[in-house]
């Protein structure tokens, strides 16, 4: 197996199974640190820069948080806007990361142009962290459910995935790459105008991923172990701030998870899963019941980004 130390964590793609679990194992590790409240000084020496072009709030504050917890230090910036890429002189991404890859040791980027993470990687001489870029990828959101899933359940092999929202959101994609890893069937749920490219579908059988699609959350939630839902109610990934002008449509029944849906066609012990923000899809009354597990996954969000830092800074082997 590869060792991270140095690595960047740009896509899924890139992931070898076995590196799946050892990333879980690690995760383990850092859990108790993150549940009994403490900072160690695993990273004491070392500082995250925080590269954000696009509105966040679980991806940006959990790597800080992540790195507080380890004993690094943070800087770096949530708003393009207040920076020299974002007024008059649109700094480009490699003149940018020149500059802050001498005011760190790793930087985590979010941006609206899909691949600009990848751009960043190949100026920087230190580790990137794809925190989403566009409509490309999400990969540490993707890693943070998966081991979700995996302390939960205690496996991912042989488990029933239903996938229920906009497919060309980079969370589906880095599902889907992640999937290929694993023996898991996943059905997806979308608007038609939003299901999956066919281009993309083509690189998915490549991968020899089991994977089909239905219309309708009835057609396929009575088989599913677990279930993941972004919004089909979305803003437009390509901007740097998307902000409503009026009323936004609501999500129709069908790409719906409601309680009544849960109690009376779900599995008794399927989990679900989202990584939010939410519109309307799950309703809040959904939240006490035994399958929610969004809640877990902020948790474990940090957690995921404690065992990524550990790595991809050599703290951890």
């Amino acid at each position: 197996m590869r060792s991270f130390a140095g690595r960047d964590i740009l896509s899924l793609k890139d992931f070898e199974r076995s590196e799946f679990f050892h990333v879980f194992e690690v995760a383990a590790q850092m859990e108790p640190i993150a549940r009994s409240r403490r900072n160690v000084d695993l990273l004491k020496e070392k500082t995250l820069v925080t590269a954000f072009y696009q509105p966040s709030t679980r991806t940006r504050l959990a790597h800080e948080a992540a790195m507080h917890r380890l004993g690094g230090h943070v800087v770096g910036f949530a708003d393009v806007k207040t920076t020299r890429a974002g007024d008059f002189y649109q700094e480009s991404i490699k003149d940018t990361v020149k500059m802050l890859e001498f005011y760190g040791d790793v930087i985590v980027m979010r941006h609206y142009q899909q691949g600009a993470p990848h751009e960043a990687a190949k100026w920087a001489s230190i580790p990137v962290i794809n925190g989403g870029d566009g409509w490309g990828e999400h990969p540490t959101q993707i890693l943070t459910d998966l081991y979700t899933v995996y302390r939960e359940k205690g496996r991912i092999d042989g488990l029933k995935w239903l996938a229920v929202g906009d497919m060309r959101m980079r969370t589906m994609h880095s599902l889907a790459y992640a999937l290929t890893q694993f023996d898991c069937p996943i059905t997806f749920v979308s608007p038609p105008e939003m299901s999956l490219t066919e281009e993309f579908k083509a690189e998915l059988r490549q991968y020899s991923l089991n994977f089909r699609a239905a219309e309708h959350v009835e057609q396929a939630i009575a088989d599913a172990d677990v279930i993941l839902v972004e919004p089909v109610v979305q803003p437009d990934y390509t901007k740097a701030r998307d902000e409503r002008t009026g009323e936004v449509g609501l999500t129709p029944p069908n790409y719906k998870i409601t309680r009544e849906l849960l109690e009376t066609k779900a599995k008794s012990d399927a989990i679900l899963l989202h990584s939010l923000p939410r519109m309307d899809e799950i309703p809040t009354d959904v939240d006490i019941t035994r399958w929610s597990r969004y809640w877990q996954e902020a948790f474990n969000g940090v957690v995921m980004r404690m065992a990524l830092l550990a790595l991809v800074l050599g703290a951890m082997e």
